[in-house]
């Protein structure tokens, strides 16, 4: 086991590396921002050469560099942790990523936990009560819930529950009591419901799926002949073999609620968290706080996936390292 796990570790520097090498070379070799643009205007109506005016510009974002440089000091600096100023909100990267990860955090965290229990009960529940109401219905919600884009739930949340019936506030505002405050919570609730309807629902139909396979297993209708309750049979024999297959889905939605999502829920409701920082970052060709926003997800998809094959072993243990 240690064995696969220093191996692991290796594949993750590697990993890291290689996204983050791909991301660096897509940002500097992209053309000049809105605000370059708009910084090169400034300078030329003040009497400067647009030629000079855009020379003085990429000499403040460290383009006067080879392009090697500029790659090696980025690198450098990521290692070390130095990760550089932020030219969009002009201050230290780290100093961006503490006060905005917080935002992030209180509406995702609750979104996944409600995504993953529901999404795993509905499933669970419409595998055993097959070809019934229930199903159907589970079934239907789950189509729906997949179908339905984030933006425009988003937007159509925002005109009923915010704009028609007053119930919610149409944006997120940071001019609030404190974060446990019922006042935060309150605006909290379009983001959470957004992200976790989808979300539920896939979890639903993965869950409904994997469950499948067990509900006339031999061993399910053995487990059954003993006398076992209902519940029992449930969870510990169709539901704990199910959960090997699920866990790599859980990961991958996790990972999909946090990021994807996140770019485009916080730009709707305007939430400071990562990913309205990330999306800034790439508007204003922030290539420190890029890299750094790329780097998060990149770090915990690696050691999810890590985390989620040392529980493979633990739910079913005839899984070995060495096969793997």
């Amino acid at each position: 086991m240690k064995a696969y796990i220093a191996k692991r570790l290796a594949w993750t520097v590697f990993a890291t590396w290689v996204t983050l090498t791909i991301t660096f070379l897509l940002i500097d070799f992209s053309p000049i921002s809105a605000a370059g643009a708009e910084f090169v205007d400034q300078q030329v109506q003040s009497g400067m050469d647009a030629d000079e005016a855009r020379e003085l510009y990429e000499d403040q974002l460290g383009h006067g560099d080879t392009v090697w440089e500029r790659y090696t000091n980025f690198m450098i600096g990521l290692v070390t942790f130095d990760w550089g100023l932020s030219t969009t909100y002009n201050q230290p990267v780290t100093d961006v990523i503490m006060g905005s990860w917080i935002y992030s955090f209180q509406f995702v965290l609750p979104a996944t936990i409600i995504s993953v229990v529901l999404g795993f009960a509905i499933g669970l529940y419409s595998a055993t009560h097959q070809y019934t109401k229930e199903d159907y219905a589970a079934t239907l919600f789950a189509f729906t819930g997949v179908s339905l884009p984030n933006f425009w739930f988003a937007i159509m949340l925002i005109l009923v529950g915010g704009v028609y019936l007053d119930w919610f506030p149409i944006y997120y505002t940071t001019n609030v009591p404190g974060i446990l405050s019922w006042e935060n919570a309150h605006q909290l609730i379009l983001p959470v419901i957004v992200l976790s309807t989808s979300a539920i629902a896939s979890e639903m139909r993965y869950a409904r799926a994997e469950s499948l396979e067990y509900v006339h297993a031999e061993f399910v209708k053995t487990a059954r002949a003993k006398g076992l309750s209902e519940n029992e049979v449930t969870v510990r024999h169709i539901f704990r073999p199910a959960m090997v297959p699920l866990i790599t889905i859980l990961v991958g939605d996790i990972l999909g609620l946090l990021f994807a999502g996140a770019y485009v829920i916080e730009y709707i409701f305007q939430i400071p968290g990562l990913g309205l920082i990330s999306y800034n970052a790439i508007i204003q060709q922030d290539t420190p706080l890029v890299l750094a926003t790329v780097l998060i997800p990149v770090f915990i998809a690696i050691i999810g996936n890590l985390v989620q094959d040392i529980c493979y072993t633990m739910l079913d243990p005839r899984i070995e390292f060495g096969d793997r």
